[in-house]
């Protein structure tokens, strides 16, 4: 049977939680988020250096490097959010940084082979130091600032520390990794 003929059976949700649901079609097993929540990620660059995140991240075990990011719409009252002003939000709760200018960069998708998760890049410049950042609740973020020129050499010795790297860094690894 093709794959296009496993898409056409019937999808089976077999549990949902509040943010996602495992569901089937055919042989395939797959996640996606309940109610077609999307997340914003932020790329936010200013004077040469990048934003990031580390937080603890249950599902590893361990802390972890990151871009900013967050659910748009993630709250009953906000579900009419659109993406760029989720991540204008985001950007500031977890980071404390507002952006003068944001872009959109397009709509990817993180693991297209088991979880139907989209996020929006978006490309936040012109950045203001308004506040201590750290998220909301208890997501107790720890915001860095890291000159580009830097990045490798950051990122490997959190990798040394044992914190997972999230595989948006590829945005500033990629090119070296590979030559062509």
């Amino acid at each position: 049977m093709s794959l296009e003929d496993e898409y056409a059976q019937a999808e089976e949700l077999r549990w949902q939680g509040r943010f996602i649901a495992a569901k089937t079609r055919g042989r395939w097993e797959y996640v996606s988020r309940t109610r077609n929540i999307r997340a914003a990620v932020i790329l936010a660059t200013d004077d040469g250096h990048v934003i990031l995140v580390e937080q603890f991240r249950v599902p590893l075990g361990r802390r972890t490097i990151e871009l900013p990011a967050g659910l748009v719409g993630d709250h009953e009252a906000d579900a009419d959010e659109d993406a760029l002003t989720a991540a204008a939000r985001e950007l500031e709760e977890e980071t404390g940084y507002r952006a003068g200018q944001i872009e959109t960069l397009g709509e990817f998708y993180s693991s297209p082979g088991m979880v139907t998760e989209a996020f929006t890049l978006f490309h936040a410049t012109a950045l203001e130091k308004v506040g201590a950042g750290g998220g909301v609740g208890d997501e107790d973020i720890t915001v860095h600032r890291v000159a580009l020129t830097e990045i490798d050499a950051f990122l490997a010795a959190k990798r040394g520390e044992g914190l997972g790297i999230d595989t948006r860094m590829l945005l500033f690894l990629g090119p070296r990794l590979i030559s062509v």
